[in-house]
């Protein structure tokens, strides 16, 4: 609404300094949405333009992360085949599972073996007395030496039951055993059992102190004992059933004695399956590069949309670098000399597929020489690890083009920042000059009014107020009094 302050009669003359105006009241005009139209149009060509740049640098910002991740992936894949010791795995197999089990280590080599177990090696075992549960044994000072080490136990009133003395011995740090109390049809009994196997880690139990009660316990030793095995027909012993030194690179838990002093075998082979296992990996994720590179940057001339990375020099040079390290022929010794005698070609469309049968027969046949193409200083995997490490470390070529892609997003923030306020400004300004002319518009109907009430008094005595409220309702400024 406007309201407005009638001319003065002394001196019959608009007062311009009382008029107050609301925007488009004097002109009938929307000047907001005019301003708002008109600093759209200031700004359009380079709203649009810093637009187009964050889009695009944010789009360049995902495809070169989308590439990192692929490359990650990539170098994950490179270790198993980096060494050749662990491409050039073993195997243990033991015939009778329930006799023992084995694992091996880098240092294996083939063979077959005869094992046979005597006995496992066992912990040395204590038992008291029978006693009562609940009514006290006795106080005084338990000494608990197992092998080497001894331990001091205090029993008082507080804990000088079976139970007690069992919570006691087990809540004591490295005391060699673990305590335990079973009933039996002549009562409770405390047993010990020691936690080492072997003849190294006998228990003896001595008591002092106290009021003598403990001597009541009267333990009864069942000593502690070594495995007793042979391999190929040869007497072995050991203090514990994990036996790591028996065989080069293998390591054997026993089980159980074997049944009726029969032997079973122990067969160390190449294992081939975690080999082609981790060389399927590795062309999985080689593909994974290849297919990210070839979909950020190719160019679809049908719908001519391109990727947001189309013909881009870095990523095609690392392609370039990476297929020419795939291609690599090595004149070592063995079958294998190439990626294709393991069976892994490239096809029509530059990704690699590998035949299993052929990788496993070059596996099987030497697997020294794959190791040797694939790892050690010069092997392909080693070749790719370092090359994708140029591109990925902090500071590497990735690394640089980011930060570059980063201070671009950040200079068109500003300038997207300095546009707004430009804008800002302009409008601004607009609304003043469009209020200023809808002032003067005001004020030159108000003149008008009070003119034709002058010189034509009947004319303004007839339409009376029915014509000041068509003027008000017209967006005119009328006068009152």
């Amino acid at each position: 609404m406007s309201s407005v302050i009638s001319p003065s009669s002394s001196s019959n003359t608009p007062s311009a300094s009382a008029l107050i105006t609301s925007t488009g009241i004097g002109s009938g005009l929307d000047i907001g949405a005019i301003v708002s139209s008109l600093t759209t149009a200031f700004g359009a060509a380079q709203t649009s333009q810093l637009t187009n740049q964050q889009s695009t640098l944010d789009s360049e910002v995902s495809a070169y992360g989308t590439f990192t991740a692929a490359l990650d992936t990539l170098k994950l894949a490179l270790p198993a085949l980096e060494d050749p010791s662990q491409l050039a795995a073993f195997a243990a197999t033991v015939a009778d599972k329930n006799i023992a089990s084995a694992t091996t280590s880098s240092d294996a080599v083939a063979g077959t073996y005869s094992l046979l177990v005597n006995n496992l090696a066992t912990a040395a075992t204590a038992t008291s007395a029978p006693l009562s549960s609940t009514a006290g044994v006795g106080t005084g000072t338990l000494t608990i030496q197992v092998g080497g080490s001894s331990t001091a136990i205090t029993i008082d009133s507080t804990n000088n039951t079976l139970g007690g003395i069992a919570a006691a011995i087990n809540s004591t740090p490295n005391a060699g055993v673990s305590a335990s109390v079973i009933a039996t049809t002549g009562g409770s009994r405390l047993v010990l059992t020691g936690t080492s196997t072997g003849l190294a880690n006998q228990i003896t139990v001595t008591q002092s102190g106290g009021d003598g009660g403990l001597a009541s316990l009267a333990l009864t030793t069942v000593p502690a004992q070594n495995a007793n095995y042979s391999i190929n027909g040869f007497a072995a012993t050991s203090g514990s059933n994990v036996v790591a030194n028996a065989i080069s690179g293998v390591t054997l838990n026993l089980q159980q004695a074997s049944a009726l002093a029969t032997s079973t075998t122990l067969t160390v082979s190449p294992d081939t399956s975690s080999a082609q296992t981790a060389i399927d990996k590795f062309v999985t994720a080689v593909n994974g590069v290849l297919s990210s590179i070839q979909t950020l940057t190719s160019y679809n001339p049908s719908t001519q949309v391109a990727g947001p990375l189309n013909g881009n020099a870095t990523l095609e040079a690392f392609q370039n670098q990476l297929q020419n390290i795939l291609g690599k022929f090595t004149n070592a010794g063995g079958g294998v000399k190439s990626l294709t005698d393991l069976g892994i070609t490239a096809g029509t469309d530059g990704t690699y597929s590998s035949n299993d049968t052929t990788l496993g027969n070059a596996l099987s046949a030497s697997l020294a020489s794959v190791g040797n193409l694939l790892g050690g200083a010069n092997g392909i995997a080693t070749q790719i690890s370092n090359l994708v490490d140029g591109y990925t470390k902090p500071g590497g070529l990735l690394d640089t083009i980011n930060q570059g892609l980063q201070t671009s997003l950040t200079n068109v923030s500003k300038q997207q920042s300095a546009l707004a306020a430009q804008m800002a400004a302009y409008s601004a300004r607009l609304t003043a000059e469009y209020n200023a002319m809808d002032t003067a518009v005001a004020l030159l109907k108000q003149t008008q009014t009070y003119l034709n009430a002058e010189f034509n008094p009947s004319a303004n005595a007839a339409s009376g107020t029915s014509q000041s409220n068509t003027s008000l309702g017209s967006g005119n400024l009328g006068t009152s009094g």
